[in-house]
């Protein structure tokens, strides 16, 4: 078994796939709205095949992003080696984007680096190869 995709509900639909596209290089699938039930997503595949649906209501409950609850935490995106994680990193920087932590080795023997979203959620940014990882 594998998970087919990983779903969230945002606020500005476009915004997000933007975020994706422009620095994950995702593709994005084209644009499904449902007017009867209010309702818009995106489909968002990577590289890997892996995929993320965006998903967006005006109905919809935008409580604030605690960082320490239950439930969704943040998505980890493996974007290659610790220097690609490193050249992200500066993009981030330069582009304005909210660093969480900087790059650096976890307890856990990740090199990773945490960035939100537009929409405050957080998106870990990954190298490939990491050594010691427990399973």
């Amino acid at each position: 078994m594998k998970i087919d995709h990983v779903a969230i509900y945002v606020n500005d639909l476009e915004a997000e796939k933007n975020f994706f596209v422009k620095y994950f290089n995702a593709t994005a699938g084209s644009k499904y709205t449902n007017f009867r039930n209010d309702f818009s997503n995106y489909f968002l595949r990577f590289s890997d095949g892996s995929r993320l649906e965006i998903m967006t209501r005006n109905s919809s409950v935008d409580a604030e992003k605690v960082r320490y609850r239950t439930g969704y935490h943040h998505i980890a995106i493996c974007v290659g080696d610790r220097k690609d994680v490193d050249d992200m990193m500066k993009k981030f920087d330069a582009d304005g984007v909210i660093v969480v932590s900087g790059a650096r080795t976890t307890g856990d023997e990740y090199y990773a680096a945490v960035v939100v979203d537009p929409e405050g959620n957080e998106i870990e940014i990954i190298a490939e190869n990491n050594s010691g990882l427990r399973d």
